[in-house]
């Protein structure tokens, strides 16, 4: 009993002994985690350890630490940091600002080191295993105490940090610029009154700090990096000065100028960026071996570089490039119309947009940006037809290169193809391009020389000729329709044809044009409509231009006959001969389109020749005669007056039979001649326009023409000189498209009369189906649609014709 007594007296006078010594253990071991002069040998470190493991509290050490850490960061540290860097700003120049920066993250390095020095040697201890230590090691516990220290100093930071350090970044861009020889993206520095301003740092060149602003941004780089506070603290502001920069540029450089390519430029310039982009990052560059740039194309071989190891200089190489690619998208889509108005001459602008869309994802964007722009800038009345087409045809040339797939023509274009549906002068203008006749549209005509036959959308994409492995799928943005992959090879005659989606009206049109051509040049030259007729029976077959070598052949057999009928004249004696000479161009009806029709009745002498050339005819081809078309052709003439005579005008026929008409009787009513001529005074009093401009006639009081001898005569007229239309000359001899389509549909008048008079009434349905039938043989009602018909039958209503009751048509009852 009392050995056990004594024992147990032992146990419990130790007790004290035991925790004394557990207290200067952990004293021993926080001292040397966090106080460098504090000496404790080696042995007794790893006894003092080896005490504190035993008892469960090394675990601890790491988690005192980090509470220690944070507890001092939001007692002093932090306060401090924030009171250093808000000095009065105001009363410091930018050089200062800048040393305040620096000076703050000195101070807070000097303050943390303890606790990364600690963080670091109980990581040692742990992978060592000393003393029985175990734990994440100096990685885990130093990534814990950097996050406590980016949490406590920059949760919710006051926005003076970012200024200073996006002053301090972009002063030390411009001097490192300078430095370069890049002088363009230098700060601006007003000139002192003692000399002139550095351009690096914007003071006077004898108080130049550029070089030890090189070395701060050295330092602050090393002290960010160390407490893992680069990323966070400068990538904000790096974001924000790049963007500024590059936008800077491109609208310096970039901006409406598109004859050049600027990608080459601009990655030279990025090259020089990525070299201050080291020296910001200079610790984690420091050692890295170049490598080449991944190439990112074919084509694109301006952007390759060299590219340094350091994975956050890839990132940041990459970042920029992204950064360019997008801001010249965005630049060149609000220039996009421009652009295309301007091709082929900003082929190179196009280029170096196909190069940076293909990196963004901005297609969209590009579509719904360019659909708007051709709304509004183009599809409207104030713009010609030519106009349009001129723009459409260079967005076929431009888009193409932008987009091989030819999708992003498709859609964007569908407005423009709509709205020239709605012109009435369409086809002629595409025609007019065809032949040459229009300058807006020249393009067409050397696309015509190229003989491609004509491709339309309607047609099945799988031809024959085409390599299944050659096949590519279209873009997910694609509109789906019949033409398919056909859009990549169709060329620019092909797309406008398939605005109407047949040839039929192209060659009607061509037909109208030829005709006027031929019967406006008198001169039987039809070389150059030759070689129109032959380049279009490549692109729509020979089967579709016969009329118009019928046509050509009756320029021909004219010339022939004009020339036998000129010598069979000759041969006549002088009492015998006509006093007019003769020539006529002989054309097969059939052949040729509608001319118009015009009511004229020509002097007597002018019939007598055409009556002899009529029986000069009839003798050279038996069983045949003329039809003549008397206000058709033209008439070389000579006015001569008392002081003076105009020699060789070329006038219509009604022109030469208006002044014809004055050598009878110098004065003439508008009345009398619309008689003599037997033609409506309307067109009479426009004819005599032109007279009167010429100085001949004049138009006195009471209506009365007369005309002018003398030129004292005329100074009145001076005054009030009357324009007319210097088209009137050139009006067409065949009658217009849609003039053709009105006579086409009074056709079917008849049978709707004949139908509302048999069946009483019937709805439009009905009439277009019937008609339909009966006339199925017939040309027109393959085209007319019942849309067409039913704005024929609303036009009958209007003009009292027809009745219309609640979609019931029937004619009215007569009286």
């Amino acid at each position: 009993m009392e050995e056990m007594t004594m024992e147990s007296d032992s146990v419990e006078m130790s007790e004290p002994g035991a925790l004394q010594g557990l207290a200067e253990a952990w004293e021993s071991v926080t001292a040397a985690l966090v106080s460098s002069g504090c000496p404790v040998s080696d042995q007794s470190l790893s006894d003092s350890l080896v005490l504190l493991c035993s008892h469960g509290l090394g675990r601890l050490l790491g988690i005192w630490l980090l509470e220690t850490l944070q507890m001092r960061l939001s007692s002093s540290v932090v306060p401090e940091f924030w009171s250093d860097l808000k000095q009065p700003e105001n009363e410091l120049e930018e050089k200062d600002r800048a040393w305040v920066l620096l000076t703050a993250f000195r101070t807070l390095l000097d303050r943390l080191e303890p606790f990364l020095s600690g963080l670091e040697k109980l990581g040692a201890w742990q992978d060592e295993g000393r003393g029985g230590l175990c734990g994440p090691g100096p990685s885990g516990l130093q990534e814990r105490a950097f996050t406590t220290i980016r949490a406590l100093l920059l949760f919710s930071p006051p926005p003076i940090l970012q200024e200073r350090v996006l002053e301090f970044y972009s002063r030390t861009f411009s001097v490192y610029m300078k430095l370069e020889g890049s002088d363009e993206d230098v700060a601006e520095a007003p000139d002192s009154p003692s000399g002139g301003s550095c351009p690096g740092c914007g003071v006077p060149v004898l108080r130049c700090w550029c070089q030890e602003a090189l070395e701060q941004l050295q330092e602050l780089s090393h002290i960010l990096l160390k407490l893992q506070l680069l990323e966070w603290v400068s990538s904000e502001a790096i974001t924000c000065i790049l963007h500024k920069l590059i936008e800077q540029r491109m609208e310096q450089h970039c901006r409406g100028e598109y004859e050049r390519s600027f990608l080459l430029d601009f990655q030279e310039w990025l090259e020089l960026v990525l070299g201050w982009l080291s020296k910001v990052f200079a610790s984690e560059a420091d050692g890295a071996t170049p490598v080449p740039a991944a190439p990112s194309g074919p084509s694109q071989s301006s952007f390759q570089g060299i590219q340094p190891a350091s994975s956050i200089m890839k990132q940041w190489r990459c970042h920029m490039h992204q950064f360019f690619c997008r801001i010249y998208v965005n630049m060149r889509i609000e220039e996009l119309f421009s652009i295309i108005r301007d091709f082929p001459e900003s082929k190179a602008a196009i280029e170096d947009l196909k190069f940076c869309l293909e990196r963004t994802n901005q297609r969209q964007q590009l579509l719904v940006s360019l659909k708007s722009a051709f709304e509004s800038r183009l599809l409207h009345p104030g713009v010609h037809t030519a106009d349009i087409l001129t723009v459409y045809i260079s967005a076929i040339k431009a888009l193409r290169e932008l987009d091989p797939s030819m999708v992003i023509l498709q859609v964007a274009c569908q407005p423009i193809r709509k709205y020239l549906r709605t012109r009435d002068d369409t086809v002629r203008q595409i025609v007019a391009g065809l032949t040459g006749d229009a300058e807006s549209c020249a393009d067409l005509a050397s696309e015509l020389s190229r003989g491609d036959p004509v491709t339309l959308e309607m047609q099945d994409s799988d031809d024959d000729g085409n390599d299944p492995e050659d096949w590519t799928p279209d873009p997910t943005d694609a509109v789906h329709d019949k033409m398919g992959s056909n859009r990549r090879s169709s060329d620019i005659i092909s797309l406008l044809v398939s605005i109407y989606g047949s040839k039929d009206i192209f060659i009607d049109e061509y037909r109208a044009v030829l005709a006027d051509r031929l019967l406006h040049q008198l001169n039987y030259s039809t070389a150059r409509e030759i070689r129109n007729v032959e380049l279009l029976k490549l692109r729509f077959g020979e089967s579709h231009m016969n009329f118009c070598e019928v046509m050509l052949k009756d320029m021909a057999d004219s010339r022939r006959i004009n020339s036998h009928i000129r010598e069979e004249e000759s041969r006549l004696s002088e009492e015998e001969q006509l006093p007019l000479s003769l020539s006529a161009i002989i054309l097969s009806s059939e052949f040729w389109p509608t001319l118009k029709e015009e009511k004229l009745e020509l002097p007597a002498v002018v019939c007598q020749a055409m009556e002899a050339y009529t029986h000069s005819y009839e003798k050279l081809k038996a069983m045949r005669t003329l039809s003549w078309k008397p206000h058709l052709g033209s008439v070389t003439l000579d006015v001569e007056l008392e002081d003076r005579v105009l020699s060789h005008l070329t006038v219509s026929p009604i022109h030469a039979a208006i002044i014809f008409h004055f050598q009878e009787k110098s004065s003439w009513t508008l009345e009398e001649l619309s008689v003599k001529l037997g033609a409506p005074k309307e067109l009479v009093h426009r004819k005599l326009a032109m007279w009167q401009q010429h100085g001949v006639l004049k138009e006195e009081a009471g209506g009365q023409y007369c005309v002018l001898e003398t030129r004292s005569s005329r100074e009145k007229l001076d005054r009030g000189v009357m324009l007319i239309d210097s088209d009137e000359e050139r009006d067409s001899n065949t009658t217009t498209q849609s003039e053709q389509r009105e006579e086409k549909l009074q056709l079917f008048w008849a049978y709707i009369q004949a139908m509302l008079t048999n069946l009483d009434s019937m709805t439009l349905e009905r009439i277009h189906s019937m008609l339909r039938m009966f006339v199925a043989s017939g040309p027109v009602v393959t085209e007319m649609d019942i849309n067409e018909l039913e704005a024929f039958l609303q036009k009958k209503v209007r003009e009292h014709q027809l009745i219309v009751s609640t979609g019931i048509y029937r004619l009215p009852k007569s009286n």
